[in-house]
């Protein structure tokens, strides 16, 4: 701790920063593994990780060398020279995302942007002059306008109209109105889904995984590009590497980001198949694209990932926690649904309030989404007796709230 700068308090100070997020009245000065601290010490158990950021915990030792070194060494040059850790880092990405091209960007959003981009170009090259991409309801694919565009939130959406036009909305897993939309629309040229909904309250469509196997079957039958937003259930947090890896079909265009670089802003869009050569010089490209920093901590990220078998100890205690929570709230009129450490706990009545009093009661770091789902994503390596600190917390606030 001694080494350890801290940022300066302005308590008195009035803020800079524009008034854009809701912040909850705390703030934590250092963390490690699965665990925050006050500066005044105190600690809390973080079940949410910066949002399925940091799935390897807080600082990570071996993540804290790789930056400290690759800092001091070579930050930054542009993409116009070869980055040899860009390289190395897309060729072990593609290799356990099952794709074969990488373009690293600096968040979700910005992939999702890409794969977008890959829609429209690939439409174009068919000679589509509106190509229109299917989207879902209740989904989150970014902030930026077009794709807050492709989200299914209204209130994400207001106030920033005219919206991006191509984009076709279904019901999540609802099969039959994509099939409706092929017959309505012909100049559709790609899907873009996530495998779970995160934002929208941890759903899942109601057949499953199988839902992706449809889409890639309608896809097949009508050259779209089937497209995944993958950007919270990639990395290992669903018990496999990408949750399309549930399943045997492989998207044609996958994103990513948020635990790519356990808390480093890094990126990427990828394709395989059909998405394969879509995108040409001058097509995309982005100022900090696969930094030699960045590359360097995905690199590393997905070495630990690799090495501690975390994807499988993700699938491990997933279920147990899912396990546990079913048993111990049974007697409770609530849901639990998740893969791996993607876990949504559904209450029968609106609990937003939950967030503070975990945090405040029982020091315990959780989100609340879609109005009424506790949201978890702890880390992916988290041990058997922080999950059972993280159970025997939920359930006691769970209980007590819904007394």
């Amino acid at each position: 701790m001694n080494n350890i700068t801290l940022a300066p308090v302005q308590t008195d100070q009035p803020s800079h920063l524009m008034p854009v997020f809701g912040r909850q009245p705390i703030s934590f000065v250092r963390g490690r593994g699965a665990y925050l601290y006050t500066e005044d010490g105190t600690e809390y158990l973080d079940a949410l990780t910066g949002i399925a950021v940091c799935g390897l915990g807080h600082a990570h030792p071996v993540i804290a060398e790789a930056i400290a070194e690759q800092a001091a060494t070579l930050i930054h040059t542009s993409n116009l020279f070869e980055v040899p850790w860009q390289t190395a880092a897309a060729q072990k990405l593609a290799e356990v995302a099952g794709m074969e091209e990488v373009f690293f960007s600096n968040s979700g959003a910005e992939s999702n942007e890409g794969a977008i981009k890959i829609a429209r170009k690939f439409g174009y090259l068919q000679g589509i002059a509106n190509p229109k991409i299917i989207v879902a309801d209740q989904s989150f694919h970014g902030r930026t306008l077009a794709t807050l565009s492709a989200t299914g939130n209204k209130k994400v959406q207001e106030g920033f109209a005219p919206l991006v036009e191509g984009f076709i909305r279904v019901p999540f897993g609802d099969v039959e109105a994509i099939e409706e939309a092929a017959i309505q629309y012909p100049d559709i040229v790609a899907i873009l889904v996530e495998p779970i909904q995160g934002e929208g309250g941890v759903n899942t469509a109601p057949q499953g995984f199988s839902y992706l196997e449809d889409i890639r079957r309608i896809c097949n039958q009508h050259n779209w590009l089937m497209m995944l937003d993958e950007v919270q259930t990639g990395n290992g947090r669903t018990g496999k590497y990408f949750a399309y890896q549930h399943t045997n079909i492989v998207p044609d265009v996958l994103t990513t980001a948020k635990g790519l670089g356990n808390g480093f802003p890094i990126g990427a869009v990828m394709t395989q198949g059909r998405g394969v050569g879509v995108l040409t010089a001058g097509n995309h490209g982005s100022t900090y694209s696969g930094t030699a920093l960045g590359s360097r901590v995905v690199y590393t990220v997905i070495d630990i990932i690799q090495k501690e078998n975390l994807v499988e100890n993700a699938a491990k205690m997933g279920s147990y926690i899912v396990e546990q929570l079913r048993n111990q709230l049974a007697d409770q009129n609530v849901s639990v649904r998740g893969f791996g450490l993607m876990i949504g706990i559904e209450l029968p009545k609106a609990c937003a309030e939950l967030v503070d009093i975990a945090r405040d009661e029982y020091k315990l770091i959780v989100n609340v989404t879609a109005g009424s789902v506790v949201r978890l994503l702890p880390t992916l390596n988290i041990s058997q007796e922080q999950a059972d600190q993280l159970v025997e917390r939920l359930v006691k606030m769970i209980k007590t709230f819904l007394a």
